[in-house]
């Protein structure tokens, strides 16, 4: 792609732990030079970090207009911030992606078949029938599983959603259930403060279950907000 006419590739690096880093910072400051020597009218951002939002202000500051594009489904994992910073936003589907793109089809693994007892003969139902009945063996229930999210991580969850406008629950929940994903300025919190409190990077199991404890929790406190409003009208007197 590097050697496509007007076309400028901006690698970052990778880390420790294989995760890509530095692009945000090469997007912010590539989007303020070109906005600065007037070098782009337009701009076509293809993100959703909440990061990359100064480089839309510092543009929109010059003239630029942002458009912020996403893949659907991209709500979920784009930040509320950057979709509001933006002048437009756009979502593709993979109807647009189609001409560009194909995806490779899933090779479907067919279940091995499970191996068929034989029948027994006459003879060898009959002395089967004729045998007295034995005794179940009383088998122990399996031990209950522990729970995959320590009570640190629950607390976290919790505490962040309080701190979470009731205006903004409905459309939060709403957003997380559509796309499975938490947006990234949440999602970026949970990871981080449970990791420094179990002093350990979460596995993937205990980052399933503290976006679930999240998701129930932002959950709760709708119910709640709704709850408290609809006593409050019940509680209001009537205007004589």
């Amino acid at each position: 792609m590097a050697h496509l006419a007007r076309v400028k590739v901006r690698l970052g690096f990778v880390n420790s732990f294989g995760e890509q880093k530095g692009v945000d910072s090469l997007i912010v400051t590539d989007m303020i030079a070109l906005a600065r020597n007037h070098a782009m009218s337009e701009a076509v951002l293809l993100s959703g970090d909440e990061d990359l939002r100064v480089g839309v202000q510092q543009a929109q500051e010059f003239g630029v207009r942002v458009h912020l594009l996403g893949i659907r489904p991209s709500r979920g994992s784009q930040s509320l911030f950057l979709l509001q910073e933006a002048d437009s936003t756009h979502e593709w589907s993979s109807d647009d992606l189609a001409p560009f793109l194909s995806c490779k089809p899933e090779i479907a693994v067919v279940p091995a078949m499970a191996p068929v007892a034989a029948v027994p003969a006459p003879e060898a139902a009959a002395v089967a029938a004729a045998a007295p009945l034995q005794p179940a063996a009383l088998v122990a229930p399996p031990p209950l599983e522990p729970l995959l999210v320590p009570d640190p991580l629950v607390d976290i969850a919790s505490a962040l959603a309080r701190e979470i406008p009731a205006a903004e629950l409905e459309a939060l929940t709403e957003s997380i259930r559509q796309s499975g994903q938490i947006p990234r300025e949440f999602d970026g919190r949970l990871l981080a403060e449970g990791g420094r409190a179990l002093r350990a990077r979460l596995d993937a199991a205990q980052k399933k279950e503290v976006r679930n404890a999240f998701l129930k929790a932002c959950e709760r406190r709708f119910a709640e907000a709704e709850q408290d409003a609809a006593r409050d009208v019940a509680a209001k007197p009537e205007a004589p």
